[in-house]
């Protein structure tokens, strides 16, 4: 090998690479611990870009309709854009709300109106037990059991307890005021984002073409472009599967006359928003809200759920969500279960797009790849039909025989 300066310079950044990755296996509990504790920093700034991410897909499609042929009202249409989207995020919540809100109080009234007729069959029972007290009495007494050393085992374990639940309780405390602030400080700075995201985009494409040759940054930016793309149109498919999947409930639970029909209806659309396995906290707190009142009523609804959820998971969620971000149903099916296994929820929600996204960059591939070898399109357009065989060998002549 010829050992110029390109070839040097690879050498050098592979063996640099390897030392890395082995210092790197050495002390892989210190470089996770760095790890979290940067996410941990930055935990708000990522926040903030993804509630940006989320609140931009509305948002740009108001701000396309708003004033489109104003040009006074241009430096207004960013922030009034912005504005309204807020409120209906917002309207959405409160309408959710107002729906949950009377259904739970009704529910929370019916608990609270059989919780007097509890308190009797319990004293009912107690009074049957008291005819076996003499009994317990003397069985008891046979018992030779040291009361005291008892009596100071459980009084240290109520402190134990004592004590834990008041630090957990100030950890619980700290942790929902930690929380609420890194919301707080994530939702101001997506605001900035939202609010310039033009010139931020500009800036990360200088930073693109700075650090790599025009060639790839070319390539880096179009895969970028492409998972924008699909990880929007995977959000707008999400929301309307979940829109759908409540509407199904609402009208099948009206017309078995089951109650709380509107309620677990928006239950199961908000829930729904998380893929798959979201519908099945919806049906949890339905059947309990049904259960309520009445214990049969709830186990037509499993049933009814199960039903609905086959139907929604096999063929609507495929092909809304499927066809929504261009990747085909069996896939969508293969990334859910992928991403579950994986990552939980949160692997659910990023395997969907982050296939389609592989899946678009393999297509390309492939295509790129049969245009340079010259592939024909009828090779690999439609399969052979089974009745096209190849023609039959003609028969050879038969050998003569040999003269004598």
């Amino acid at each position: 090998m010829d050992f110029n300066k390109g070839n040097i310079k690879g050498l050098l950044l592979v063996i640099c690479g390897g030392v890395a990755f082995y210092c790197i296996l050495q002390n892989l509990g210190t470089v996770i611990a760095a790890v979290v504790w940067l996410f941990g920093i930055l935990s708000p700034f990522l926040l903030g870009c993804a509630i940006a991410f989320v609140l931009n897909v509305p948002m740009r499609a108001i701000e396309r309709h708003l004033f489109p042929a104003a040009t006074r009202g241009a430096k207004t249409r960013r922030p009034l854009a912005l504005l309204l989207t807020l409120a209906a995020v917002l309207g959405v919540l409160a309408l959710a709300s107002w729906v949950i809100g009377p259904g739970i109080a009704e529910a929370a009234g019916s608990i609270a109106s059989q919780v007097p007729v509890a308190i009797r069959r319990l004293q009912a029972q107690l009074e049957k037990l008291s005819a076996y007290l003499p009994m317990i009495q003397d069985f008891i007494a046979e018992l030779d059991m040291d009361w005291q050393s008892l009596s100071r085992k459980a009084l240290e374990f109520a402190q134990s307890l004592g004590s834990g639940l008041l630090s957990s309780g100030g950890g619980i405390i700290g942790g929902v005021v930690s929380g609420v602030s890194t919301f707080v400080i994530a939702l101001i700075f997506s605001f900035y984002i939202l609010m310039q995201k033009e010139k931020l985009s500009r800036q990360g494409r200088q930073v693109i073409y700075a650090l790599l040759p025009p060639r790839r940054g070319d390539r880096l930016l179009e895969i970028l472009r492409l998972a924008s793309r699909t990880f929007s149109s995977f959000l707008s498919g999400q929301c309307l599967e979940a829109c759908i999947l409540g509407t199904l409930f609402v009208v099948a639970m009206t017309l078995f006359r089951m109650p709380y029909a509107l309620l677990v209806g928006v239950l199961v659309a908000l829930t729904a928003l998380i893929p798959i396995v979201g519908a099945f906290i919806g049906c949890g707190v339905g059947a309990l809200l049904i259960a309520i009142d009445d214990p049969w009523k709830a186990l037509w609804f499993i049933v009814l759920f199960l039903v609905l959820q086959q139907v929604e998971g096999n063929l609507i969620y495929p092909h809304v969500v499927g066809s929504s971000v261009g990747l085909p149903s069996i896939w969508v099916l293969a990334a859910v279960t992928l991403g579950g296994s994986l990552m939980g929820i949160l692997g659910i929600l990023i395997f969907i797009p982050l296939c389609s996204v592989l899946y678009a960059l393999f297509r390309d591939f492939v295509k790129r790849r049969l245009r340079q070898r010259g592939v024909p399109e009828e090779k690999w357009r439609e399969a052979p039909s089974l009745m096209e065989r190849k023609p039959a060998r003609q028969a050879r002549p038969a050998k003569k025989p040999p003269a004598k």
